[in-house]
């Protein structure tokens, strides 16, 4: 795409439109969402060490769970906006609705395995003898909740997908007071304890699916789109899911390998690199925010049968990644003897964060065109691609990152292997995008 002719301003200014339209309410929508387990963190603190101990195992077996579901948001929107392209919204609306029941089928499917095994699960991450009673307590509750996580999952994908991204933002936000409130009341006023701020979440994320849903439901009805499930679709949309659950699998399994290899160093170097990897997948939100404008904007153009608006949209995003990543590249370097204080005052910790914070700055402009790029493949439906790229980094990654004990490297050998893969996702992605093969227009892929 380099050789291509410089885009017309008027164009440019276009795409700029577009993407700030979308990507700014996404990212608002993003971070409400970690929000809530830090208002569920804040709540459950001041009942004891083990109630948070408990707390933090369920949440983040809750949030890997949800996580490698994200596929119902990004091919849900893909498809959407195709067919919002190809002027069909009856046809984007069904897709949605396929998108909807197949998320709650998946749900229901998690709580028949969470509940019966909750114990068994939570032994398994290792929780102590204190706080897994706790634990177990919250993840059985909550998983009631997970049939609406997906679904809000799958209907933002429509809402996306039909280039709407401010309601996301607005139901997140409410549900983010709504959890707030819920918990309070329960876990004090009621005084149902970490059973409360269970049943405060499991409230929260229904009532954001049942608004979701009337949205949904309004526009079906609005433009004649059935509302029944539908067989054959909601096997399409599980099919085109395989793919980007393969992806999402691979980067979990990536992050997870960092981790166990930074706590095989230490107690100073796994505390620091968690401080690291917050604020990584903080930055992750901005650039994340711009792919998901991506996905829409990609999906749309390739729907209307226009690839050179979807090949200067790429462009034009491309920039947009490069362009703030090396902005939050050096807001990292400039905030870092700021940032490092408000999580711990252990010198040992800062000393050894401090390098690897370096690390992450640099590689800001790389994640800025990764998530773009995997933003526009995922709009163009080239799940396929995007997992295996995904495996190959995995394979690249596994060996190198396992490597740095055994050669005496430190939590920064572990982020410049973050940065090798990120690279190694960079090239696969570039490569995908200058071939030219991601460009199939129609409605459907």
């Amino acid at each position: 795409m380099s050789q291509a002719p410089a885009i017309p301003r008027a164009t440019r200014r276009q795409h700029d439109r577009e993407i700030v339209a979308l990507a700014v309410p996404a990212f608002g929508a993003l971070v409400a969402e970690p929000l809530f387990v830090m208002a569920d963190s804040a709540i459950v603190g001041h009942l004891g060490t083990a109630q948070l101990a408990g707390l933090g195992v369920a949440s983040a077996l809750l949030t890997t769970a949800v996580s490698i579901f994200v596929f119902l948001a990004y091919g849900t929107t893909a498809a959407v906006a195709r067919r919002v392209g190809a002027g069909d919204l009856q046809a984007a609306i069904r897709q949605g609705m396929d998108g909807i029941w197949l998320a709650l089928l998946l749900g229901l499917a998690v709580i028949a395995v969470v509940l019966p095994l909750a114990p068994a699960i939570v032994d398994l991450f290792g929780a102590s003898a204190t706080a897994a009673p706790y634990a177990t307590t919250y993840l059985r509750i909550s998983s009631l909740g997970i049939p609406a996580m997906l679904v809000v999952l799958a209907a933002t994908g429509v809402l996306r997908g039909l280039q709407d991204t401010r309601t996301p933002l607005y139901v997140a936000v409410a549900g983010f007071v709504a959890n707030a409130a819920l918990n309070a009341g329960l876990v004090y006023g009621a005084g149902l304890g970490i059973a409360g701020s269970a049943w405060g979440t499991v409230i929260a994320q229904c009532g954001m699916a049942v608004i979701y849903l009337v949205v949904v439901v309004r526009g079906a009805r609005g433009h004649g789109a059935p509302l029944r499930p539908d067989a054959a679709g909601i096997r399409a949309s599980a099919q085109a899911g395989v793919p980007l659950l393969v992806r999402t699998l691979s980067l979990r399994a990536i992050l997870m390998i960092a981790t166990a290899v930074a706590a095989r160093l230490g107690d100073a170097d796994i505390a620091a690199h968690q401080i690291v990897l917050s604020l990584w997948s903080l930055l992750a939100f901005a650039l994340d925010a711009i792919a998901i404008a991506g996905q829409a904007i990609i999906g749309r153009y390739l729907g209307a049968d226009d690839p050179q608006g979807a090949r200067e949209a790429c462009r034009r995003m491309v920039q947009w990644g490069t362009g703030v990543g090396v902005a939050l590249g050096l807001l990292v370097i400039v905030a870092r003897p700021v940032f490092l204080p408000l999580f711990t005052g252990d010198s040992v910790v800062r000393d050894a964060a401090l390098p690897a914070l370096l690390v992450v700055a640099v590689s800001q402009p790389i994640c800025g065109v990764v998530f773009v790029l995997d933003g526009v493949l995922m709009g163009a439906g080239d799940g396929p691609y995007l997992a295996g790229a995904m495996v190959l980094t995995l394979a690249v990654f596994t060996p190198v990152a396992l490597l740095v004990p055994a050669l005496g490297g430190g939590l920064t050998a572990i982020w410049a292997a973050m940065t090798l893969m990120m690279t190694v996702r960079m090239l696969t992605l570039w490569l995908r995008s200058r071939s030219g093969r991601w460009i199939v227009t129609g409605a459907t892929r």
